[in-house]
């Protein structure tokens, strides 16, 4: 039961390539994961569950009068490193995925299949060093940031406040951001109520011409039915809008 659970939260994060028999890891022919999904999963447990996630910088643990350390060996090779999992079986290898913070930006990384704990370490330092070395991080809008004010026919007001559900953040290439363009598009014809919350238009972010990432843009407040009368006018407005547009 808990692992149909573990599925089911795995296909909500879009882990296409990740399918669970058990809670332990343990080998199972219908058992296995991807490093992709693997680093899916670590980025959900960071945003969603920040309590949680701090448990994973601890260098060791006492109960009882015994002392486990954790087997990360990073947490005492790099400062900026604060998780995240080793993991190891004969089928699968020595694991880690881990994840470090450089200057605001974070990196996560995913290693499977290495020989040792010396060379699941040895490799994803490489690779934490090449993308902090290689890539940079912007973010061009927070969530709840009141990015513009959408019209909005037949309600109580005439603006409806547009926002985004989460930080607008695009990791890239070193000098692919300066070339980056946001643009807003709100939808013409929104009519309350509207929910906080609705979709009521999109943020785009382009390369020239190319959308390199988009996300939707919501109402950061209810808008409700306006009056009678509002919603008679509106409604005449509305047919003439549609004649000429």
């Amino acid at each position: 039961a808990f692992a149909d659970m573990m599925n089911e939260t795995a296909a909500r994060l879009g882990m296409s390539n990740s399918h669970f028999m058990n809670a332990t890891g343990l080998p199972h022919a219908e058992h296995y994961s991807s490093a992709h999904d693997m680093a899916i999963l670590a980025r959900a447990i960071i945003n969603e569950d920040q309590e949680h996630y701090a448990i994973y910088a601890q260098k060791e643990f006492l109960w009882n009068n015994i002392k486990q350390g954790n087997r990360n060996l990073l947490l005492w090779r790099d400062k900026t490193v604060d998780g995240l999992k080793t993991g190891h079986t004969a089928e699968a290898g020595y694991c880690l995925v881990a994840s470090a913070v450089r200057d605001g930006a974070r990196m996560i990384t995913s290693v499977f299949g290495t020989v040792s704990e010396s060379a699941r370490a040895a490799e994803t330092q490489k690779l934490l060093t090449y993308g902090f070395r290689f890539f940079e991080t912007r973010t061009f809008y927070k969530k709840g940031q009141e990015l513009a004010q959408a019209q909005v026919w037949k309600g109580t007001v005439r603006q409806a406040k547009a926002g985004l559900g989460a930080d607008l953040s695009l990791t890239l290439p070193k000098g692919q951001l300066e070339k980056l363009q946001a643009g807003m598009i709100l939808n013409p014809q929104l009519t309350s109520p509207i929910a906080q919350g609705d979709v009521i238009g999109k943020v785009e972010v382009k390369l020239g011409e190319e959308v390199v990432h988009s996300a939707d843009l919501i109402a950061l407040e209810a808008v409700e039915e306006g009056s009678f009368f509002r919603r008679l006018w509106d409604s005449i407005s509305l047919f003439f809008f549609g004649l000429f547009n």
